[in-house]
């Protein structure tokens, strides 16, 4: 396929308001019903079942199967990593919730499909860099000794050989506008600071909400006061 009609598809595929609104909701990481995903669009039920087959078509959300249940979730990573680009082109606007409480708590804190987002996600991106734990790599980012280190105080498993395990990339925040940390690393990061309830969910979907635990353990192990 020639690639500007590939590219066109995939703008077709994604621009449709409420296969956004869809494709939004699966960004936090969780699989999610076609009824949920109907309800986050605000359409109804066999609307929702045609959108999410043509997402399912061009490789965007797979669907899982769990007992009677069928759920939704986003393909993979990639496209995550797709999606936070496309809103960072789109801008700010692309924030929005029908209570109006949505862009204060998505810009704070937010999952990032499986890492952290947000103002505190760049924080923490920016700490390890002046900290030497994220150096520069021909990926991007990597994990220094002392990055691997750290992580590994955190009781996040990571190797020693710089493999999969400790795979980093910056991940351009679309509200804060600078890198987040991505990647499998900030994945298990994300798993170990939610493990010990430094975060709780936030008043709308992908929101976080930085706990009194979260606030000393970012001023002990980032040295961010928040």
């Amino acid at each position: 396929m020639d690639r500007g009609l590939a590219l066109a598809n995939v703008g077709w595929a994604v621009g449709d308001p409420s296969r956004a609104a869809m494709l939004t909701a699966l960004m936090s990481g969780q699989a999610l019903t076609a009824g949920e995903l109907a309800a986050e669009a605000g359409v109804a039920a066999s609307t929702a079942s045609s959108h999410l087959a043509i997402l399912a078509e061009r490789g965007f959300v797979e669907a899982v199967r769990q007992g009677r249940h069928r759920y939704f979730r986003l393909a993979g990573a990639d496209v995550a990593a797709m999606l936070e680009q496309i809103s960072t082109f789109a801008g700010q606007d692309a924030v929005r919730s029908p209570r109006g409480a949505a862009p204060a708590a998505l810009r704070r804190a937010r999952t990032c499909y499986d890492h952290l987002a947000g103002e505190l996600g760049v924080r923490v991106f920016d700490a390890m860099v002046a900290d030497r734990r994220l150096v520069s790599s021909p990926g991007g980012v990597g994990l220094s000794v002392e990055g691997r280190a750290f992580l590994a105080e955190l009781g996040v498993a990571v190797g020693s050989d710089g493999g999969p395990a400790t795979a980093c990339r910056p991940c351009l925040d679309f509200t804060e506008r600078r890198p987040h940390l991505g990647g499998r690393a900030a994945a298990a990061l994300l798993t170990a600071m939610t493990d010990r309830r430094w975060f709780a969910p936030g008043p709308v979907r992908r929101s976080l909400i930085l706990t009194p635990a979260g606030r000393a353990a970012f001023d002990r192990h980032f040295r961010l006061p928040v």
